[in-house]
């Protein structure tokens, strides 16, 4: 089934969920980066497709929010005493998600740098931008916050599996 019922999420949410996770987990291997300065096969190897990677995510985030918003009648419910923390979890997720490549764009415009996607030219390189720049400064601050949240949401996943042995880990299998 492609769509979300009240039991299980759809094909496409379970895709779409999935492929995010190893695309970000991708993307969070920049830290090691930043940390080694390069010197690592995952700054020789993985970090050049950093910024194709996040322009990809931000399109699946993109289609991922529409596709949540039009889902959202039909997905599973939450337990009552729990469900305001579990929609604010995952607000605070998707918006993470949506800003962090955002921000990694406003960096490189703020740079001059221009943006480059997978060999193709998004946006030419040009002047210095300050305010694209002062935005951006928050990618970094936003990739830690990102990766709490990402912690919170594998170790609630694990909790409800494990000790309330519940299914909501097993939905989204």
């Amino acid at each position: 089934m492609l769509g979300d019922s009240k039991d299980r999420y759809g094909a496409l949410s379970k895709t779409l969920h999935w492929l995010m996770a190893v695309l970000i987990g991708w993307q969070l291997l920049k830290f090691g980066d930043r940390i080694a300065d390069g010197e690592h096969w995952v700054g020789q190897t993985l970090v050049p497709w950093h910024i194709s990677i996040g322009s990809l995510l931000l399109v699946f985030i993109a289609a991922r929010l529409l596709w949540a918003v039009s889902q959202r009648q039909h997905r599973p419910e939450q337990d009552p005493e729990i469900a305001v923390l579990v929609k604010a979890g995952h607000g605070l997720l998707y918006a993470g998600m949506l800003l962090m490549p955002l921000s990694g764009m406003m960096v490189m415009l703020g740079g001059g740098h221009g943006i480059n996607a997978f060999g193709l030219q998004l946006v030419s390189e040009g002047e210095e931008i300050v305010l694209a720049s002062a935005l951006g400064s928050v990618h970094s601050p936003l990739a830690w916050a990102l990766t709490v949240l990402i912690i919170g949401h594998i170790g609630m996943a694990l909790i409800h599996h494990f000790i309330k042995r519940d299914d909501t880990l097993t939905r989204m299998l």
